[in-house]
């Protein structure tokens, strides 16, 4: 695996392998790491995986981190990268960025995964009061591992797993810790994800409380032109984490090698 960092691009570790390149995008709190579970059982895979911008090894990449230059970020990394047959894998927040990449209709793009997705239409829950509130989340170790435990996950985890779950999640820049909760999660980009015109498929945990499936099925697929939901047993928001092997089989079976 070669890894690369520019002074103006995000750090990213390309593994070259059997196309398309699946390209992973993590979601708020998270970092290239929290796809290794998916990663180590795709093996001879090409693949993809970036730290956004403000977060692990770009943590000290300077503002903003808006979805807009998470967007231009991950397309620069793609092209600095190489890569031009791919499928994009975007978790929560990560899905969200995906979601304006495809809208932009890129060379090369095969489709998109979104995996408990931040949906195009923001949910009526998220208010003025509850983005607030989840800016202060990653505060402090124990607020991580509070919302880890309680909201985040729905099943039980080793306990490395954890730990990198609380170190991730601290490790970003401030500014990339409030522009999600802030602004990020509010946004409404219905009229660019109506612009995709690949393939997606929709991955919903079955427990997952911050991107419910009823939630993805009203405000995400009515935009999409070509769209299937799949739906996690068990598993909570952080589905790369909590159902590594499920995920590797809905993504395969969406994507497979060529």
């Amino acid at each position: 695996m070669t890894t690369a960092q520019q002074q103006l691009l995000p750090a990213y570790d390309h593994r070259p392998g059997t196309g398309p390149t699946l390209v992973f995008l993590h979601y708020w709190g998270g970092s290239a790491r929290t796809w290794d579970l998916v990663v180590d059982r795709l093996a001879g895979r090409d693949v993809l995986t970036l730290d956004f911008r403000g977060w692990g090894r770009s943590s000290s990449l300077s503002g903003p981190c808006t979805l807009r230059r998470l967007t231009e970020d991950t397309l620069a990394v793609i092209a600095d990268a190489g890569v031009c047959d791919y499928v994009l894998v975007g978790h929560s927040m990560g899905g969200k960025v995906a979601q304006l990449i495809a809208a932009t209709r890129p060379a090369g793009l095969r489709g998109i995964v979104l995996v408990g997705p931040a949906p195009a239409k923001p949910a009526a829950g998220i208010t003025l009061e509850y983005r607030e509130a989840l800016s202060h989340a990653y505060d402090s170790d124990e607020s991580v591992a509070a919302a880890r435990d309680a909201i985040l996950t729905a099943t039980e985890l080793p306990d490395e797993v954890k730990s990198q779950i609380v170190a991730d999640s601290r490790s970003s820049s401030d500014a990339a810790r409030v522009e999600w909760p802030l602004h990020g999660i509010a946004e409404d980009i219905t009229e660019h994800t109506r612009m995709i015109g690949v393939p997606a498929l929709i991955v919903a945990g079955e427990n997952d409380h911050v991107e419910p499936a009823d939630v993805l099925r009203d405000n995400l697929m009515p935009c999409l032109s070509d769209a299937a939901l799949v739906v996690i047993p068990e598993s909570g928001h952080l589905i790369p984490l909590e159902a590594p092997a499920d995920l590797v089989d809905a993504i395969t079976a969406f994507a497979p090698a060529s």
